[in-house]
């Protein structure tokens, strides 16, 4: 019979086959389409698929309970197959395709023989493994750490942003977890991404910005300040460098769709540049594919604001202080 904490409606072959149903009638079963084939001796009740359709969490989730199904005792889902159970942010469209799992030293896990399943060897102290859909997965301080270890430092800052943002673990439980495990590899660059993430950061773009920001040299900004005083604020700014008075914003895919919401941005923008500030836009192609552009981009903003601040052409201080830190 089925493990009781498994994700319902997930059995394995030599489960069914202590059930009694032969070989031939396996293979009956998913022709009829009583029951789908998710990986190598894993299988499940189309009710479960279907009803996991469309949700990208749900989906691998009962992919990664048909690899502990197969692989046995001791294993846990891990690296990206946790971040999507946890509903972390991750960089890229691929890290659904294969499950990965981690089991420590010394157990008995069988290897799966699936070669979407990916089974790494790793120590895993008590506080870091959580119960998630009945199986057991890496908590998201694990998860984040793994993946800042084994990634690019972007995409670390990306499930890492999106931890802190979530609320699903913090700076210190990130810390514990590089101070419980001193010696694994990839520890420097975990640390890299411990002491670069933020809360603050609101999106995907927003967290592969900051990082093109640092390798191309600026400065780092102050994250979703709003910029006006008591009396009058003009709106939330995605980055924000006060001392050139200038703002960057993270346009979205979506941010334009609407003809209003859009005009809407262009009435911001005249009204910020009116008070003295510099706006730079920016989007996933230029970020991705041109940041010495953008890099450039904001650069010459911050010159032409010197320039206006030595002439004496910018507008009055109508606001000492003109921002406030999103709280």
């Amino acid at each position: 019979m089925p493990d009781s904490s498994r994700l319902a409606g997930v059995v394995t072959t030599a489960e069914l086959a202590a059930s009694g149903i032969s070989r031939g009638q396996l293979q009956r079963l998913v022709l009829r389409g009583a029951l789908v084939r998710l990986a190598r001796g894993g299988y499940a009740a189309p009710a479960v698929v279907a009803a996991a359709s469309g949700d990208r969490a749900a989906k691998h989730a009962i992919l990664a309970t048909a690899a502990l199904a197969v692989t046995g005792q001791g294993a846990v889902v891990s690296h990206h197959s946790a971040a999507l159970i946890h509903g972390l942010d991750l960089l890229g469209r691929g890290a659904g395709e294969s499950v990965v799992l981690t089991r420590p030293p010394g157990t008995t896990s069988r290897k799966s023989g699936c070669p979407s399943v990916r089974l790494h060897v790793a120590a895993l102290p008590a506080g870091h493994v959580v119960a998630r859909h009945g199986m057991p997965v890496t908590s998201s301080a694990r998860t984040v750490i793994d993946l800042a270890r084994t990634c690019s430092l972007t995409a670390g800052v990306v499930v890492a942003d999106s931890a802190l943002r979530g609320n699903k673990t913090a700076k210190a439980e990130l810390r514990s977890v590089i101070a419980a495990c001193p010696r694994w590899p990839g520890l420097q660059a975990a640390r890299q991404v411990v002491a670069f993430c933020d809360a603050q950061s609101e999106s995907v773009l927003e967290s592969v910005a900051r990082v093109a920001f640092r390798d191309q040299g600026l400065p780092p900004p102050e994250l979703q300040v709003w910029v006006g005083d008591e009396t009058e604020m003009i709106g939330r700014a995605d980055f924000l460098w006060r001392a050139y008075r200038t703002i960057a914003e993270a346009d979205g895919a979506i941010k334009y769709a609407d003809p209003s919401r859009a005009m809407a941005q262009l009435e911001r923008d005249a009204r910020l540049r009116e008070a003295g500030f510099e706006v730079v836009h920016l989007t996933w192609q230029e970020i991705t594919q041109a940041p010495g552009q953008v890099a450039a981009s904001i650069q010459a903003a911050f010159r032409r604001a010197s320039m206006l601040s030595a002439a004496g052409k910018r507008p009055a201080e109508r606001w000492p202080g003109t921002a406030q830190r999103a709280g």
